[in-house]
This record gives structure tokens, C-alpha cells and sequence, in this order.
């Protein structure tokens, strides 16, 4: 994940050289329903949301939310809002490397934030703009995209979701790999009893706190994977 500190250019006029998709995936939750979950989320998690914003700035100077760069569908580049975890000038601490357990990056805030996957809360109004959807493949990293295969671009034949098949499946608890073939799994398989599925299982996974931070670096990712040397070349920025 890239962070970024100064404005990001309007996303919508940054796209990545994608080749459109052959035929588009099945339906899966319709707009109106993203929109109401959005909206009817914000509303009840409003007093975390509060308490998150103050707990962050009163354990470290720095923004509450940053941006980060992130591909949406077809290639599209978009500002993914989240809750500020890590501590300013974290960089001297551990340029280029995974978010791992015990982070002396990560503030004590954020450790908790990202457990329980709080910090990324600030989702849901990218879900309103519609950079996002409640359900669908992880919002992926720039550098990875130009190493992806035909196959991992499936990845980008939908809008990046809040919570989806590879989010449910462990997150960052598998490698880049594993986590992209579940995404493709999923644009391949897409439907609406599918995205309830995934809406049902949601809550378990975020309770749990199961693979929201990575036991080891990339979680297992060979040390030599093309996909995690991009991973870390865009995370020397993360915030």
C-alpha cells in the first residue's frame, strides 16, 4: 500500500493500459444496495468513527485518514481513503517492508484499528463516489498490475470491494498469489447469492481478527515473487 502525502491528481483522469475485459462478469449486489449499505454502515459505526479520529490523533501527530493509490476497474486509478495507522516519518523504521504482528511502525491505535479491520472504515465512501463496491476483488497496488498475467488482470473486470472472496479467505494471513487467484475465482464466479454469501461470512472474519496483519513478511510470498518486490516497493510510503 502507497500512501501519499501530497493531492493525488483526479483519479479519474489516471488510467493503467488495461485491455477491456472479453465478456463482463454475472450481476452481483445492485447499486442501490451498495449505496444503502454504505450509507446505513456510516450512520451506525458514526460514534467509531468519532472515537477512532480522536484516539488517532491524540496517539500521534499526523493526518486521521490518508490516501493511497490504488487500480479500480479497468485499470482505473483511484484515492482509497483509510484511517491512519502507522506513525509519521515511519520510514527510517522499515522502508520498503510487510506490515508484520509486532510493527514498530504501526501506532498502538492502529494496531487495533487494523485487527479488526477498523481502519478501513473510510471505504465506504468510496463505495458512495463509486470508486468501490461493497462486495468485489481487493483494490490492488499500481506496480503489481503491470506485473499481472492475463489471468490475474480478470482481477480488474470489476469494481475493487469493501469486503470480498479473498478478504473472507484469510486477507493478509495468504500469499499475493493465493490472494489474487481468489479474487479472479470470484469475478469468474460472480452472482448474488454469491455476494450475500460473502456479506454473511463478513462478520466472522472481521471479529476473529484472522490474517488482518501478516504473521511473517507477505505471508509466506517467496522472497524472490516479482508480485511482493512490487508489493514492498509501493509499501515504502504506507502511513
Amino acid at each position: 500500500m502507497s500512501g501519499t502525502n501530497g493531492p493525488v491528481p483526479d483519479a479519474r483522469q489516471q488510467r493503467l493500459n488495461v485491455p477491456p475485459p472479453a465478456t463482463r462478469p454475472k450481476q452481483g449486489l445492485p447499486r442501490w444496495a451498495d449505496l444503502a449499505i454504505a450509507l446505513g454502515s456510516l450512520i451506525v459505526v458514526s460514534p467509531v468513527f468519532l472515537l477512532a479520529a480522536i484516539a488517532i490523533k491524540l496517539g500521534s501527530r499526523g493526518p486521521v485518514i490518508y490516501r493511497q493509490r490504488r487500480v479500480g476497474r479497468d485499470g482505473v486509478i483511484f484515492e482509497m481513503f483509510k484511517l491512519r495507522t502507522m506513525r509519521q516519518g515511519a520510514d527510517p523504521v522499515g522502508v520498503g517492508t510487510a506490515v508484520t504482528a509486532e510493527d514498530p511502525r504501526v501506532t498502538r491505535v492502529g494496531r487495533l484499528l487494523r485487527r479488526f479491520s477498523l481502519d478501513e472504515l473510510p471505504n465506504l465512501f468510496n463505495v458512495l463516489r463509486g470508486d468501490m463496491r461493497i462486495v468485489g476483488p481487493r483494490a490492488t497496488l499500481p506496480a503489481q498490475v503491470e506485473l499481472y498475467t492475463p489471468r490475474q488482470l480478470r482481477r480488474l473486470d470489476l469494481r475493487p470491494g469493501v469486503t470480498g472472496w479473498a478478504q473472507i479467505h484469510g486477507r493478509a494471513g495468504i500469499p499475493w498469489e493465493e490472494r489474487i487467484e481468489l479474487d479472479v475465482w470470484y469475478v469468474e464466479h460472480r452472482s448474488l447469492l454469491l455476494d450475500l454469501k460473502i456479506l454473511a461470512r463478513t462478520p466472522g472474519a472481521l471479529l476473529g481478527g484472522v490474517g488482518n496483519v501478516a504473521v511473517d513478511q507477505y505471508a509466506g510470498s517467496a522472497p524472490d515473487s516479482p508480485l511482493r518486490k512490487a508489493a514492498e516497493r509501493e509499501q515504502a510510503g504506507d502511513r
